[in-house]
C-alpha cells in the first residue's frame, strides 16, 4: 500500500525547516548507500549537528502524532532520519532499499517533502510496481509512505533544489496484506463510532481489530 499523507508538517512549518536546512553542512550522500546503490546515487545529505537534530525532532514528533501514519505503518521502530538535498543535475537511479538498516528490518520507506514543487523542476520520486510506474511530487510538508520492497528512483533535478527527510519503518505487523487489513479496519471502526457511537457494531469491529493485532503483532 502506498499512501500520501498531506500536511504531515503544515506548509508554513515546512518553510521554517527548509530555511533551517539551508544553514546546514552537507556531505556526499553515497556514504549511506548500499554497495550497488552507490553506483546510481548522486545527492547530498546533511551532516550531524544540533540544528539538524532539531529538524529531525520536529519530524519525529509529527510522525508520532499523526494517526494516519500510525495506522498505515504501525511502527515498531523508525530508523535514524536522513535529510537529503538534490541540486541541479543530481539524481538517484533505480534501486531497492537495503533490507536491514541499523539493525532494523525495513518494511516501509517514507519521504517527507520540504520544498514547494513549483520551486524546482524534476526530482519526482518514481515508484515502480507490477501495474505501473508512478511519479510523485507532492506539496511542501506532505509525506509519501510506500513499501521498502519496491524499486524506486529520484528523477534528476534540472532547476532549483529539492530537500526532503527520508526514513524507514520496521512495523509491528510484518506482512503488507495484514497491515492493509488493519488500516481498513481502523477506518471502519472510526466511521462506526462517528455514525452511532459505542454501538454493538462498533464493539464487534473493535474486537476483531484487537484480536487480529494479537495474532499478527511482533513486539
Amino acid at each position: 500500500m502506498m499512501l500520501v499523507i498531506q500536511g504531515l508538517i503544515p506548509p508554513a512549518e515546512a518553510a521554517v525547516l527548509r530555511e533551517a536546512a539551508r544553514e546546514l553542512d552537507f556531505a556526499d550522500g553515497k556514504a549511506t548507500a548500499g554497495r550497488f546503490a552507490r553506483e546510481v546515487k548522486a545527492n547530498d545529505q546533511a551532516a550531524p549537528s544540533p540544528e539538524r537534530e532539531a529538524i529531525f525532532a520536529r519530524v519525529e514528533r509529527a510522525l508520532r502524532e499523526n494517526g494516519l501514519f500510525r495506522s498505515a505503518a504501525r511502527p515498531r521502530a523508525i530508523s535514524p532520519l536522513i535529510l537529503s538535498r538534490y541540486r541541479e543535475g543530481q539524481t538517484y537511479g533505480l534501486h531497492v532499499d537495503d533490507a536491514v538498516m541499523g539493525g532494523l528490518r525495513t518494511d516501509l520507506s517514507f519521504t517527507l517533502f520540504l520544498c514547494d514543487p513549483a520551486s524546482y523542476v524534476g526530482g519526482a520520486l518514481v515508484i515502480e510496481d507490477t501495474l505501473e510506474t508512478r511519479a510523485i511530487r507532492p506539496g511542501a510538508g506532505d509525506l509519501i509512505l510506500y513499501p521498502s520492497t519496491t524499486l524506486h528512483r529520484v528523477e534528476p533535478v534540472t532547476r532549483g533544489e529539492r530537500l526532503a527527510v527520508v526514513g524507514w519503518v520496521q512495523s509491528q505487523i510484518r506482512r503488507a496484506d495484514q497491515r492493509e487489513i488493519l488500516f481498513d479496519l481502523d477506518q471502519a471502526v472510526e466511521a462506526a463510532h462517528a455514525r452511532e457511537g459505542k454501538s454493538g457494531q462498533f464493539d464487534r469491529l473493535a474486537k476483531t481489530r484487537a484480536n487480529l493485532i494479537r495474532m499478527w503483532a511482533e513486539t
